[in-house]
C-alpha cells in the first residue's frame, strides 16, 4: 500500500481532474447528438484516460529523473530521492501503456475500430512530450495538444469523425488552457532551465513576457468556448444561457488565477495551478450536465 501511495503521488493522480472532465464534456456532447448513452463507451473512456495519463506521467518522471535531481524544487521527487526504483516505474509505465491499448478494444463492442487504430500513435505522442523541453520552448503547447486529445479521442470513440468541428473546438480550448497554466507553472524554473539548457517560454522570453503570453493563451481559450457555444447551441446542441453564465465565471476565475501570480512573486503558483484549474474543469462539466438536463426537461 505504501508503494502504491508513492506511485500515485509520483504521477499526481489527482491531476487527472484536469483532462478527464473535458473528455467527459466532449463525450456528453457526442451522446447528446447521437441521442444515445452507452455504459460501454463510458467505461472505455474512463479506462483509457486513467491508463494513458498514468503511463505518460510515469514516463515523464523517468525521462526527467536526472534533471529533477539537479533542480532544488524537484530533487525530492520519488525517483531522484530513491523512494521508488527506476525498474519499478518502468514496469508501471509498460503496464499502463498496455492497459491503455487494451482498453481501446472495448469500443469494438460498439462496432467502432478507430480507437484501437489510433491507440499507439496517440500513446507515442503523449510519451513524446517528456523530451520536448530538450529541443523547443513550445513544450507547453505540446502538453496542451496532449490533453487536447482527451476530448477529441472521446468524441471519436463515440461518433467517429461525424460533426468534427465540435470536438476540435473543445480540444483547442483545452490546448490553450493547458498551455497557459503550464507557462505559469514553468515560471518557477525559469533560471534553472537556462542553466540546464532546457527550453521553456519563461526561460526564453523571461517571466514577465511569459505571463503575458499565458494571459493571451487563456484569452484564446475563452474565444474557443464562445465558438463552441455557437456550434453546440440548439438545435445543434444543448448549450444555452447557463453555459454563457458559466463562461463568465470561467473568465473571472482565469482573471483571478493571473492575479495570484506576479513576475516578482511566484509563491502562489501552486494555488493558481491546481485549485483554480480544477474548479474550471469540473465546473464546465457540471454546467454542461445542467444544460443537458434542462433541454431534456423542457
Amino acid at each position: 500500500m505504501q508503494t502504491l501511495r508513492r506511485v500515485l503521488e509520483m504521477i499526481r493522480f489527482s491531476h487527472t481532474l484536469f483532462a478527464l472532465p473535458f473528455a467527459l464534456f466532449s463525450a456528453i456532447l457526442a451522446w447528446y447528438g447521437k441521442n444515445a448513452f452507452s455504459f460501454v463507451e463510458f467505461g472505455g473512456i474512463l479506462l483509457c484516460m486513467v491508463f494513458a495519463r498514468s503511463a505518460a506521467m510515469a514516463f515523464n518522471r523517468l525521462a526527467d529523473r536526472d534533471v529533477d535531481a539537479l533542480n532544488p524544487r524537484t530533487a525530492s521527487r520519488h525517483l531522484p530521492s530513491g523512494q521508488l526504483t527506476v525498474a519499478g516505474v518502468w514496469v508501471f509505465t509498460l503496464l499502463c501503456s498496455a492497459g491503455f491499448v487494451a482498453s481501446t478494444a472495448i469500443f469494438l463492442v460498439e462496432g467502432n475500430p478507430w480507437p484501437i487504430y489510433l491507440a499507439v500513435p496517440v500513446l507515442l505522442f503523449l510519451l513524446g512530450y517528456s523530451y520536448t523541453k530538450r529541443f523547443t520552448a513550445l513544450a507547453h503547447f505540446w502538453l496542451g495538444a496532449s490533453l487536447m486529445m482527451a476530448p477529441a479521442a472521446a468524441w471519436i470513440a463515440i461518433r467517429g469523425f461525424e460533426d468534427w468541428p465540435i470536438p476540435l473546438v473543445v480540444g483547442a480550448a483545452v490546448l490553450f488552457w493547458v498551455a497557459g497554466f503550464d507557462i505559469i507553472y514553468a515560471c518557477q524554473d525559469a533560471e534553472f532551465d537556462r542553466q540546464a539548457r532546457l527550453h521553456s517560454i519563461p526561460a526564453w522570453l523571461g517571466v514577465p513576457r511569459a505571463l503575458r503570453l499565458a494571459t493571451l493563451s487563456h484569452a484564446a481559450m475563452i474565444v474557443m468556448l464562445m465558438v463552441l457555444y455557437y456550434l453546440a447551441s440548439p438545435p445543434n446542441g444543448p448549450l444555452g444561457l447557463v453555459f454563457l453564465g458559466g463562461l463568465g465565471c470561467v473568465t473571472a476565475l482565469l482573471v483571478f488565477e493571473h492575479a495570484l501570480v506576479k513576475a516578482d512573486d511566484l509563491t502562489r503558483v501552486n494555488q493558481a495551478f491546481f485549485n483554480v484549474n480544477v474548479i474550471i474543469s469540473i465546473g464546465l462539466l457540471v454546467i454542461l450536465l445542467v444544460e443537458v438536463a434542462l433541454q431534456r426537461w423542457i
